[in-house]
């Protein structure tokens, strides 16, 4: 599966975004979805993740009750909904798939986007 990450840009804080995954190649539906972003000289940091069907997903603490992730089977995309943005959400976000559960580990997705940069001014 190929994925194409975008939506991102420059916002305020307190501001929000709404990125978008689209995928090709292949039945999407069968893949869970994560989203991560990474910063210069860091590793690469889970945000979220939806299972294949959309039932259930997962937001660490640093950005529940901001974040909301949701999918689309039938548009092949899926959404990372980003309110309330700090400077320290500041990160080039990717979006990721694997076959079955998602995971929370980058080195668990075998599908990448190319990422798309996020700039939240203070």
């Amino acid at each position: 599966v190929q994925l194409q990450a975008s939506g991102g840009g420059l916002v305020q804080a307190g501001g929000s975004l709404r990125l978008s995954c689209a995928a090709s190649g292949r039945t999407f539906n069968n893949y869970a979805v994560g989203w991560f972003r990474q910063v210069p000289g860091k590793e690469r940091e889970f945000v979220a993740a939806i299972s294949w069907s959309g039932s259930r997903t997962y937001l660490p603490d640093s950005v529940k009750g901001r974040f909301t992730i949701s999918r689309d089977n039938a548009e092949n995309t899926v959404y990372l909904q980003m309110n309330s943005l700090t400077p320290e959400d500041t990160a080039v976000y990717y979006c990721a798939a694997r076959i079955t559960n998602y995971a929370l580990t980058a080195r668990e997705y075998g599908y990448w986007g190319q990422g798309t940069l996020v700039t939240v001014s203070s």
